[in-house]
């Protein structure tokens, strides 16, 4: 590997993948593309390789996705020039779609007549189709509810459209305009990619470029592996519940990390069966990028001159069952997928908390609720689905760092002005703003919770909230940081007819309802009675921390004038400062939990479970989870076997183990 001509070779293919990244967000048709960026374009080698991400703009989460599996579906020798494959069947392509929103399409490049390297691009389209308007709910548990599936398919077969993939496209679409915009803008990135490939080839030579396209990959491993190096050895596991649709309804999150030397593998044995809720995602047999974004996100924070390709997953080894949640069989729903992903996040980030001296950062607010309505279009009267935009939770605070205010570190998705909103919907923004004492404590607190409401004004509106979580189950604090706020939604709030409605799934507002959505935040980090004393004068000046929750949490002491009395604060917290921390810090909720199901019992249910039949798989679980919950003693394998095998029974008639 030639350094100079590799690191010239990485800025020419970061420039084509960002040129033709913003030329899709600046062509695109719907809000969710080209404001919120819900949308992505990459470059692969003929061999399905990404070897060049865009860093400015669009969605982060994808880098290294995998396009082998459908590339070998399709077959490369059947893929000629002016051909564009269209799919969003994450079970047809093994994961390089992960729900049927994400219309995906694939464009072979070629010079020489040899195929060179593969455009990849996405939009998550606003709607496809399906039982309800924008395409997903959380309830679904079928993917059939969720709109029109397509398998790999040519939808430009030699520079000619094939107009009856665009009909079917369009016409099970509640936006069907909107859907082909956003498709042609991901076409215009394609062919931008296309034109700029050529221009390389012809300076460089096709040889040249195609060996760049491998250096920049290696350099990327090489980077990646010294980052990994860095890490202390050793054997490290975690595990979280997410929270699904239903009261009750949970899945066990549990991974396996293990160090050694410049690589990591990552396991998720003893997670959940897929979910009878649209929580599910496909990640097929290889390392995916979006179950491990905490490792690679780590990578990039430590060296961020890595090349953002494929190389970093070299080092990461990581494995879901199939059949569980994060890595579900067929007909499972995956609407509300990013859900899961965050929890994956979650627990890797538990793991890299005990790998690291130090620690890295206390869980986050575990949730970015994606906002949309189906009402009249106050402009043309006709029915319009729309994009309100997203609440994420409080971000978790940071060795060093506090967390971020209404926002998570792992999302990048932008905010969607309230004039677009007013505009484009038949909502009235009533507020957005940061919540008051909100910010939990530590030596770093977390970030603030985000608070939005809205007014109706049509007679009725439909809205659904996907990815909705930590309402149950509050994240975590670490080194003695405060666990975090539980998120909440309420409708028509200091009314009568006052309501609480939990995890949206479908919502029917009537004229003039109001609906109130709280994030819930992350968990703080460290002891809060070593927390920088200005840090807490400046929050309490800017109104984001009352003088009543400083003194309680934060053991300050005022003068008669209002203004912190140094001295006597500093004799107040040594008073109580012998106080143990845990490094995990849980709610009660988590705490009642952990008092019957160990860590390990909850694996061997999960395991267990996926040596029966998948029609029972999910069922089977809930009740055992509860039964023993509600019996309140701690588990043992002999208890969990009978209990298993009686509840199995009980569901299916006979005890039906998977052939």
């Amino acid at each position: 590997m030639d350094a100079v001509r590799t690191a010239i070779m990485n800025n020419r293919f970061n420039a084509i993948v960002e040129e033709a990244s913003a030329a899709i967000y600046r062509t695109a048709h719907t809000t969710f593309v080209k404001i919120v960026q819900d949308y992505q374009c990459a470059i692969a080698t003929a061999e399905g390789e990404m070897f060049a991400y865009p860093m400015l703009s669009g969605v982060n989460v994808f880098v290294g996705s995998p396009l082998k599996p459908t590339l070998d579906a399709i077959g490369r020798e059947n893929l000629k020039p002016g051909d564009i494959i269209i799919t969003n069947d994450p079970f047809a392509t093994d994961g390089l779609v992960t729900h049927l929103m994400d219309v995906t399409l694939l464009y072979p490049i070629f010079r020489e007549e040899k195929l060179v390297a593969i455009g990849w691009a996405f939009v998550h389209a606003s709607d496809i189709g399906g039982a309800v308007p924008g395409s997903i709910s959380p309830a679904f548990t079928e993917i059939f509810q969720e709109g029109l599936r397509i398998r790999p398919v040519k939808l430009y077969a030699g520079g000619v459209l094939n107009e009856a993939i665009k009909s079917i496209l369009q016409d099970n679409s509640r936006i069907p305009t909107e859907l082909w915009g956003d498709i042609q803008a991901m076409m215009s990135g394609l062919k931008s990619m296309d034109r700029r490939i050529d221009e390389l080839c012809e300076r460089y030579g096709r040889e040249t470029v195609e060996e760049g396209m491998h250096d920049v990959i290696n350099y990327a491993e090489a980077k990646a592996r010294s980052v990994i190096r860095t890490i202390r050895d050793g054997v490290y596991s975690f595990s979280d519940y997410l929270e699904g649709i239903h009261d009750g309804q949970l899945a066990f999150f549990s991974v396996t990390m293990t160090v050694k030397d410049s690589e990591i593998t990552v396991d998720f044995a003893g997670t959940d069966p897929q979910l009878a809720a649209a929580y599910n995602l496909v990640t097929g047999a290889t390392t995916h990028p979006y179950i491990i974004q905490c490792l690679y996100a780590y990578i990039l924070t430590v060296d961020p001159l890595t090349p953002r390709n494929s190389g970093i997953l070299r080092a990461i080894h990581s494995h879901a069952p199939r059949g569980t949640v994060l890595n579900a069989i067929y007909p499972a729903s995956g609407g509300s997928r990013a859900a899961s992903a965050t929890r994956a996040y979650d627990v890797i980030l538990g793991c890299l908390n005990q790998a690291l001296p130090e620690g890295l950062a206390a869980a986050g607010g575990g949730m970015s609720g994606v906002i949309v309505i189906s009402a009249p279009d106050p402009r043309t009267g006709r029915d319009r689905v729309s994009v309100v935009g997203t609440i994420d939770g409080g971000g978790g605070a940071r060795r060093g760092r506090d967390g971020l205010d209404g926002s998570e570190v792992r999302y990048s998705q932008r905010s969607v002005p309230v004039e677009v909103i007013e505009v484009e919907t038949v909502l009235v923004m009533r507020a957005i703003r940061l919540v008051q004492d909100s910010r939990r404590a530590g030596r770093y607190v977390s970030g603030a919770a985000l608070e939005v409401e809205m007014e109706n004004t049509a007679y009725r509106a439909v809205i659904t909230v996907r990815n909705l979580n930590r309402f149950v189950f509050a994240p975590w604090g670490f080194k003695g940081g405060e666990i975090g706020l539980l998120g909440r939604a309420v409708v028509n709030p200091g009314r009568r007819d006052e309501r609480s409605v939990g995890k949206i799934s479908i919502l029917e507002l009537g004229l003039g309802d109001v609906l109130r959505i709280t994030s819930s935040t992350g968990g703080a980090f460290g002891n809060p009675h070593e927390r920088d004393v200005a840090s807490i004068a400046r929050e309490i000046n800017n109104g984001m921390l009352s003088p009543e929750r400083a003194a309680d949490v934060y053991a300050v002491v005022f003068d008669r004038d209002g203004h912190i009395d140094m001295a006597a604060t500093a004799k107040q917290r040594r008073e109580r400062a012998n106080r143990d921390f845990v490094d995990f810090n849980f709610c009660a909720e988590r705490e009642r939990h952990d008092q019957v199901w160990s860590q390990e019992a909850r694996r061997q249910l999960a395991s267990l479970a996926l040596t029966y039949e998948q029609r029972v798989r999910s069922e089977l679980v809930s009740r055992v989870h509860h039964r023993m919950l509600g019996e309140g003693r701690p588990v043992d394998a002999a208890t969990l076997h009978e209990t298993t095998n009686h509840e199995a029974g009980r569901l299916s008639g006979v005890v039906v183990r998977a052939s």
